[in-house]
């Protein structure tokens, strides 16, 4: 029972450090940034290149972010800027980018799957369970990672001007805010957030050209029942994600990996703002 709560509450919290990127982009743009299984791909190999090179494998979280936010920086300003008032477009350009990206990694890779070294190895004794050190340390990076982000939302004057334009573009124009710099800087951390996100995942699976794209999916139906509210997102990977285990552990985990899809489609249909406050 220990064990199983365990594996909710972990996966919960990769699922949040996954999806907060896309959901900081779709609160702003209004758009699902689609190239964030390609951003965290990079991260992925960022991470790996960082291993082989010998180096602590803490340093790849700040090196996937930094690889994460000069690839977003350039697809706001060439692919998705030009493409703000067609919101279909820009979605169907950041799929695209996607592919890209993960076509350029097998070039310099290869499709080969790799793998990196674990920051932390090992198991913890909790309550009489062991457990995967690395897996309960991802609770507490995802924690930060969420008192972070809340923190500039709620108290930095960016974080201000980026709820006014969440709340509404045109008045936030009006009263003379650069929404264009507030969706650069918004897509450039979303685009940080999923390199983060990638590096992190690497350790507790294989790395290959294509291992964004499973996550994408989840995170993406996850960011749909949760508006822009980071509150929400964290209730949404707790029910969804703990069904998810479950379904996985009591019945066959090809049903689990289906769960959080058809689940957020049922919460949709029932509740079309999802777990959103009214």
């Amino acid at each position: 029972m220990i064990g199983q709560t365990l594996d909710i509450v972990t996966t919960a919290a990769i699922l949040y450090a996954v999806a907060t990127g896309l959901l900081l982009v779709f609160g702003v743009m209004k758009i699902i940034n689609f190239a964030h299984g390609g951003l965290m791909t990079l991260g992925g190999y960022a991470a790996l290149v960082t291993t082989q090179a010998g180096l602590n494998p803490w340093l790849a979280i700040p090196v996937a972010a930094l690889f994460g936010g000069v690839a977003g920086m350039a697809i706001e300003r060439f692919v998705v800027r030009p493409l703000y008032a067609r919101p279909l477009d820009a979605i169907l350009a950041t799929w695209g980018l996607s592919i890209i990206i993960g076509q350029i990694i097998t070039l310099a890779f290869g499709r080969g799957v790799q793998f990196t070294q674990s920051p932390l190895s090992g198991t913890i004794d909790l309550l009489g369970e062991s457990y995967s050190a690395y897996r309960l340390a991802l609770v507490g990076i995802a924690a930060v990672l969420g008192l972070a982000l809340t923190a500039l939302l709620q108290g930095t004057r960016l974080g201000l001007e980026t709820r006014a334009v969440i709340m509404n573009e045109d008045l936030a124009r009006g009263l003379g805010i650069n929404s264009g710099l507030v969706r650069f800087l918004t897509f450039t951390l979303g685009s940080a957030l999923a390199g983060i996100a990638g590096a992190l995942i690497t350790p507790l699976s294989s790395v290959d050209p294509q291992m964004g794209v499973p996550w994408l999916v989840n995170a993406f139906m996850l960011v749909l029942v949760s508006g822009a509210s980071l509150v929400s997102l964290l209730v949404a990977c707790l029910v969804l994600g703990g069904a998810q285990v479950l379904v996985a552990t009591h019945f066959s985990p090809v049903l689990g990996g289906l769960t959080i899809a058809v689940l957020a489609a049922v919460i949709l249909r029932i509740r079309p703002q999802g777990f959103a406050r009214d």
